[in-house]
């Protein structure tokens, strides 16, 4: 198995362009389902999270094409044709993989009228139930039962039927799985307290240039006027928020500066409102931002993950490591996963000191830290530890990278260009 080895203590300079967001691609390709047209996506980032839904996709008969796979955001460009759905069941073998595989359920019901889709996998950070997944479907007149590991769901006869429904609590998953099914439903569907983020907008209007009829895009009321069928579209998947802003800390922590481009700040405002306080400087570039510190120093802030516009959980993990550096203590409290602190004990094998409390982890910087093997155990723990490793003395060897290989493209081929040491070190498989 792959490990990253790193030879910390090298500022970064130069430039790193941000790949298109994977958490936006996923559920954009699941919208393919929803057509006998062509989708058409650019900028889709290459990553083993879009091999293992294309897997999964093909096995429901999408056709895919790709265009081109290099460096240029306008070459990534991937054609995905449902003519015709072969199968409707999304088997335990590839759904067990990655979580997003969940998506297929409302657009394959949507469409075909019936849809068996395995409980899913990915990240072991906590329980992320479907209930709100089956609950609105449910809502909008759908029959489902879990059996076997299964969601065994079928549509009335005449189709899905529009539906109010209010989320208890906010999910992005489940409301893109049934705004996309809203979309083919008859008459109008309302989802309150639906989830903002960035990506969810992005799936919306890719949606609406396939014809859907939404309005209160990028508001949590979405409304939605079904319609007989969805045509083929072209859309470019936004910017990676969560690459932006781990790239941003990699070029705090290690005291460098970067251009982070194909992005914007606008994307990581939250990110922006927690680390300009704590000595990180942002300034806007053509097509990017730069990211630097301040003035030398880092210093200790608090911070609360939240739902969108919220600080994301995503950048948690990063989070973290980078207040191992800073002057004084931080308070870093968790609240939409409640097994999320398992790169903490990673981070003080390399000296950090840490004392995690329920869902709070209380950080107090120190002035090194020293590299040290680590196992990543997740997406994004995997790459605060590589942060961790850019700013420690010595060598620092994070394992089990295929966590890493998820969610970012090409992480130390990017760091390498700008100054880093890393290497990858090849292994067999386990």
């Amino acid at each position: 198995m792959d490990k990253i080895r790193i030879r910390g203590g090298n500022p970064l300079r130069g430039s790193i362009t941000v790949g298109g967001a994977k958490n936006a691609a996923l559920p954009l390709m699941t919208a393919a389902l929803l057509t006998d047209e062509t989708l058409t996506l650019t900028n889709l980032p290459i990553l083993a999270d879009i091999n293992t839904l294309c897997n999964l996709l093909l096995q429901h008969g999408v056709a895919i094409h790709m265009q081109g796979a290099g460096g240029a955001v306008d070459r990534r460009v991937v054609e995905f044709t449902a003519r015709d759905i072969t199968n409707t069941t999304a088997p335990y073998d590839l759904v067990r993989k990655m979580r997003a595989s969940v998506l297929v359920l409302g657009p394959l019901l949507a469409r075909c009228g019936e849809a068996t889709v395995s409980l899913p996998g990915g990240c072991a950070i906590g329980a992320r139930p479907v209930d709100l997944h089956i609950k609105g479907l449910q809502a909008m007149g759908a029959e489902i039962e879990i059996e076997s590991g299964y969601i065994k769901a079928k549509a009335p006869a005449g189709g899905l039927r529009g539906a109010e429904y209010i989320f208890p609590k906010v999910s992005v998953g489940a409301t893109e799985n049934l705004l996309m099914a809203a979309t083919l439903a008859k008459g109008t569907t309302v989802l309150v307290n639906a989830a903002r983020e960035p990506e969810v907008t992005d799936l919306a209007e890719c949606l609406v240039k396939m014809g859907a009829r939404i309005t209160g895009i990028g508001t949590d009321r979405l409304t939605i006027e079904g319609v007989d069928r969805l045509h083929g579209a072209k859309h470019m998947v936004v910017a990676d928020r969560i690459e932006t802003g781990t790239y941003a800390m990699a070029a705090a922590i290690t005291g460098g500066e970067l251009d982070i481009l194909n992005t914007n700040l606008d994307l990581i405002k939250a990110a922006v409102t927690a680390l300009s306080p704590a000595g990180v400087a942002f300034t806007e570039i053509e097509n990017g931002v730069r990211v630097s510190r301040a003035n030398g120093a880092l210093h200790g802030v608090d911070v609360m993950t939240e739902p969108f516009p919220a600080f994301p959980t995503d950048l948690q993990a990063q989070m973290m490591a980078l207040m191992c550096v800073a002057d004084g203590a931080s308070m870093i409290t968790e609240t939409i996963f409640e097994n999320r602190f398992m790169h903490a004990p990673e981070l003080m094998r390399m000296g950090a000191k840490i004392t995690v409390h329920g869902s709070s982890a209380l950080v107090r910087g120190v002035e090194r830290l020293t590299g040290a093997p680590v196992m990543a155990t997740d997406l994004r723990a995997s790459v605060s530890l590589v942060l961790a490793g850019l700013a420690a003395s010595g060598e620092t060897t994070v394992n089990r990278v295929y966590h890493l290989d998820r969610g970012y493209e090409r992480l130390e081929e990017k760091l390498a260009a700008c100054g880093a040491d890393i290497e990858r070190v090849r292994g067999e498989e386990d």
